[in-house]
């Protein structure tokens, strides 16, 4: 399979098949833990945008969708820096059942924060939902409600994960090679 993967890529960690059926089986739990409600998805962009989509087809329940953005800034030594938001939603969530769909959770710095932010907006609940969980990076623990896949600890792209902005396309998900992804880490 290595022969058909593109320059820069390692091997497929995660198939589109296998994104597909997790997906599909995710979309079920979260209709039955929020049915008779109305939810509201709140994507972190760019990187969430594909699994919200794909996610959102397989809800079966009224849904709103709003999008934010973050910016982090890290100090010279690589430690986490700041967070703040780039973009904000374009709606109000007071008073709503909000699922922040993330594209990975990683040290869960950048996800502490928009918790205790949305938070703050008085949401009925608010809840989390990652692609990719990278839990062996954990240095703060964030609560993540729904996971679709727990990954090693490697640099991965595609289904919405980037390196310098290209791979988000890929229908699966690949692990970089190591001289691509070593500055990203």
């Amino acid at each position: 399979m290595s022969s058909s993967l593109l320059p820069g890529l390692e091997r497929v960690l995660i198939t589109g098949e296998q994104i597909d059926e997790r997906i599909r089986q995710l979309g079920a739990q979260i209709t039955s833990d929020y049915q008779g409600k109305t939810l509201k998805l709140v994507g972190v962009l760019k990187g969430s945008v594909f699994f919200l989509t794909a996610l959102a087809r397989y809800i079966e329940l009224p849904l709103k969708v709003d999008f934010l953005a973050i910016s982090s800034f890290s100090n010279r030594s690589g430690a986490p820096g700041v967070v703040r938001i780039a973009k904000d939603l374009d709606e109000s969530i007071e008073g709503e059942d909000v699922l922040l769909i993330e594209d990975i959770v990683d040290t869960g710095f950048t996800l502490r924060y928009l918790l205790q932010t949305l938070a703050g907006r008085a949401p009925n609940s608010l809840s989390v939902c990652t692609f990719l969980d990278r839990n062996s990076r954990r240095i703060v623990q964030v609560p993540v409600h729904y996971r679709c896949f727990d990954i090693p600890d490697r640099f991965v792209v595609g289904f919405g994960l980037d390196y310098n902005q290209l791979y988000r396309n890929l229908g699966y998900v690949a692990v970089m090679k190591p001289d691509k992804s070593a500055a990203n880490h």
